[in-house]
């Protein structure tokens, strides 16, 4: 502990240096208590990086505040005037020249000191000191320049960073080290070499510690851009094409070069930091908050990692607000891999600086740009840069996870088996708004209208129309953190030996190891959602007929929701709004969500149709949350009574394809437990009666308020089963052997459309390609139906059966409409397809 006499060691120089730096610094001490660290009985001895007399002013009032013995106190075990080694010496200019021992001297002099002491021991702790890693918002431009970096800047201008960053200077404290424990494990042979090696070893602690805070040291761009061209690969390919070409050796390589430089980023600390000042204002300006759950977990998890952070993509602002959440949580900004359609005038350069590096969207046909892409990321994983991309290829349109593209995962997995070093670590990310920057440009996408072209003219104008709007708040939540070398062991026990046998050869069991992490990644984006107010409003007026309740319904609707939600927790990652009921309706009228309608019986709150289709995005954010509540409830649409064992069986059935297609947890024993949980839930909060012991369940009659909540929350799940039924009968009707599968996913998506406008549907994913290429794709992994000759579909009895089953959920209008529908599309040949949107980025 800290006694009065604490800084009575201490020269009056230093005394008045430190009151004089006393009102420029602010400290934060990474951890806040590191006295919990030291061992209080044993002598301490601190490690700093630099030598500096800022340095050691910072640590002393560092420890002091702490409760840490002083840096400046004598060492008398060890015979030092100070309890304090620096790594790196330099000549001083303001207190005369620097005549201390080199570190490995200083180092070997404790060890020496400790052979003659047996009993004893001495803590070495660690201790990294950086000044202005983060300035505030209110920071200006200059002390930008000043922020903490890679270089080991002089007195002056370390003096000038204290001035004007001193305010924001982080002292970490790694955890210590026992140096008898370090002597007992090493070879004393060569007390010299020992010296070294352990001054050699502290070096690279520190290195990983400043990569970790600050960012990695690639300031220049062209050394990583000379590594790529000199890899093995990358010249084979360039020998290949020279040959094919029979062009010169020079010619290629300049070729290579420039796919080189229009891929690799820029990174530059300063950039990164007045980015960072000037997003802080934009921010504020356009969002109402930006919160982060779970991201203590992500951090502890990252430590020894290559670190590939796998957000989910809704808007572009997912690059940058991830990038600036962490920044200012103290953690390097990744390298993000953007497409080259961002590569704009201006913004371009920008982004590259930031961290971006560009890639095609298609790589085909082009070895030389493949092989070059493919190096720069090894290059960047082998260095311990942390990565950041999208599996999903492009923007979501409709709210849900669009199929993964597991190119980005091949090529990291490939990387990395190249070059096994350190392990990688893939962290989901859900990224979840209360409106979308991008949402008038996605209904157009939607509507079939082509995508817009990014322009810098038009993102020059759509930045000056965003200020005028109110976007809520934005929340990102890490989910559980997915390590890829367990998995390389499940799929080949002896994949290390095999990759240093032929480390660029692909496995035949890397397929499957892609596709299983890629639908893990989706899976865990899924478990970390958030349940934001407008998710929730999306969740009930979408399931109303004409997108209108009263304001009573809507309370009791709210609570049932968020009692679902609650007490039938999906994961431990799932953050839901604390907001009540009324608070929630409040929001979402200041939002400009819903709208209130005045009537003497009671208010009712309603969504124009535009606003519709766009909650219908934030109705799929969360959909999957519900998923097993809403097929139980499904069973009591058109069902008075139903057996707990028919819910259960029918809900084994419907599972493989809503896993599917809401990426939930594959695991069909856990979605049965859900249903049950959902069961008793139900009657617990009387929507449901129990009769038999459980066994019959029976739910009230058509009028009462209970059936139109169960009703309400079965919708959520309906048009999926629609989507379903209109494959199965497409396919009857058609009959076997007829369409391939291009056609049916063709035929249906007409019928989807001609149901839609019919029913007026506000949900353009409803006739998605892409829902009913993955349903398809799903019956004919599970053998219900199979390719046969010249690529037609056949199917056996089971199909039928499905089709039966459909009954006990769909209406006999909806399923006559879907029938009716299906036979006239089988027997007319339509001269003009409706344009249908993909999706696609």
């Amino acid at each position: 502990m800290i006694g009065a006499d604490y800084g009575a060691h201490l020269p009056w120089w230093f005394r008045l240096a430190a009151q004089l730096l006393e009102p420029w610094v602010r400290i934060k001490r990474d951890p806040a208590e590191p006295a919990t660290l030291v061992h209080p009985d044993q002598p301490v001895c601190y490690i700093v990086e630099r030598d500096g007399f800022s340095d050691a002013l910072i640590l002393e009032r560092a420890c002091r505040e702490a409760g840490l013995p002083s840096p400046m106190q004598p060492m008398r075990l060890a015979r030092r005037r100070r309890s304090l080694i620096s790594l790196n010496k330099r000549d001083g200019w303001l207190f005369g020249r620097n005549r201390g021992r080199l570190p490995q001297e200083a180092l070997g002099h404790l060890a020496h000191a400790l052979d003659h002491t047996p009993d004893s021991d001495i803590q070495i702790v660690p201790v990294s000191i950086y000044v202005g890693r983060a300035p505030a918002r209110s920071s200006g431009w200059f002390r930008v320049l000043f922020s903490e970096n890679w270089v080991m800047v002089g007195r002056t201008r370390r003096l000038l960073a204290v001035l004007l960053n001193g305010r924001d200077t982080v002292v970490h404290f790694s955890a210590p080290v026992s140096l008898r424990a370090v002597l007992d494990d090493a070879d004393r042979s060569d007390s010299n070499r020992f010296a070294r090696k352990m001054a050699r070893v502290l070096r690279t602690h520190f290195r990983r510690i400043r990569a970790a805070v600050i960012g990695p040291d690639l300031s220049h761009r062209r050394t990583v851009v000379d590594a790529v061209l000199n890899a093995g690969p990358v010249q084979q390919v360039i020998q290949q094409v020279a040959h094919k070409e029979k062009a010169p050796i020079d010619k290629i390589l300049k070729r290579a070069r420039s796919f080189a430089v229009e891929i690799a980023a820029d990174y530059s600390h300063p950039v990164i930091r007045s980015v960072s000042f000037l997003l802080s204002n934009f921010w504020n300006k356009l969002y109402d908050g930006i919160a982060m759950h779970h991201f203590d977990k992500a951090r502890a998890a990252a430590p020894g990692h290559e670190v590939v952070y796998v957000p989910s993509h809704r808007s572009h602002a997912d690059y940058l607000l991830l990038s600036y959440q962490l920044h200012h949580a103290g953690v390097v900004i990744p390298h993000i891999a953007a497409g080259v359609n961002l590569n704009l005038p201006l913004v371009g350069p920008l982004l590259r600086r930031g961290g971006a590096f560009f890639m095609r969207r298609s790589f085909t046909g082009n070895a030389l740009y493949s092989a070059v892409f493919k190096e720069y990321l090894s290059q960047l994983i082998d260095r311990g840069v942390p990565i950041e991309y999208f599996i999903e290829g492009g923007r979501s349109r409709t709210g849900r996870l669009l199929a993964p593209r597991a190119g980005m995962l091949s090529m990291t997995i490939r990387a990395f088996l190249r070059a096994p070093h350190r392990p990688v670590l893939f962290q989901p990310v859900y990224i979840g708004y209360e409106r979308l920057m991008e949402g008038k440009s996605y209904i157009g996408e939607l509507s079939g209208k082509p995508k817009e072209k990014e322009s810098l003219w038009g993102l020059i104008g759509s930045l000056r129309g965003l200020m005028k709007q109110r976007f809520g708040h934005v929340t990102l939540n890490f989910g559980e953190p997915i390590e890829l070398t367990p998995r390389l062991d499940a799929a080949h026990a002896d994949w290390r030996r095999a990759a240093a046998e032929d480390p660029d050869a692909k496995p035949e069991w890397l397929n499957h190891v892609v596709n299983g992490l890629a639908e893990q990644i989706q899976v865990n984006i899924n478990r970390c959602a958030d349940v934001n107010p407008i998710n929730l409003l999306a969740l009930i007026l979408l399931a109303t007929p004409k997108h209108a309740i009263s304001e009573n319904d809507l309370l009791d609707q709210l609570a049932l929701y968020k009692a679902l939600i609650s007490e039938l927790p999906y994961s431990d990652r799932v953050t839901l709004t604390p907001m009540e009921p009324a608070g929630i309706i409040a929001y979402g009228e200041q939002m400009g969500w819903i709208r209130r309608v005045k009537h003497s019986l009671g208010d009712v709150l309603v969504t124009d149709d535009e606003a519709a289709v766009l909650l219908s995005y934030f109705r799929n954010n969360v959909l999957h949350l519900l998923a097993a509540s809403s097929w139980v409830a499904c069973c009591f649409i058109n069902n008075r009574r139903m057996s707990r064992a028919s819910i259960l069986r029918l809900g084994r059935i419907i599972f493989p394809f809503i896993q599917s297609e809401l990426y939930l947890p594959n695991d069909e024993e856990a979605f049965s437990d859900q249903l049950q949980l959902s069961i008793d839930f139900y009657v617990e909060h009387g929507l449901l009666e129990a009769q038999g012991d459980g066994r019959l369940l029976e739910r009230a009659p058509g009028e009462d308020d209970s059936t139109f909540q169960l009703r309400l929350v079965a919708r959520n799940l309906l048009q999926a089963f629609e989507r379903y039924y209109i494959t199965l009968a497409t396919l009857v009707r058609s009959g076997e052997g007829r369409l391939t599968a291009s056609e049916l996913e063709k035929s249906c998506t007409l019928t989807a459309q001609r149901l839609g406008l019919l029913s007026e549907l506000t949900a353009p994913e409803f006739f998605d390609k892409a829902l009913f290429r993955g349903f398809i794709q799903k019956l004919r992994e599970h053998k219900v139906i199979w390719v046969g000759e010249e690529s037609k579909l056949h199917f056996d009895a089971s199909l039928g059966d499905l089709a039966d089953d459909a009954r006990l959920i769909l209406s006999r209008e909806v399923r006559h409409a879907i029938l009716k529908i299906a036979q006239d599309n089988n027997e007319t040949s339509p001269e003009r397809e409706v344009p249908v949107p993909t999706g696609e980025d």
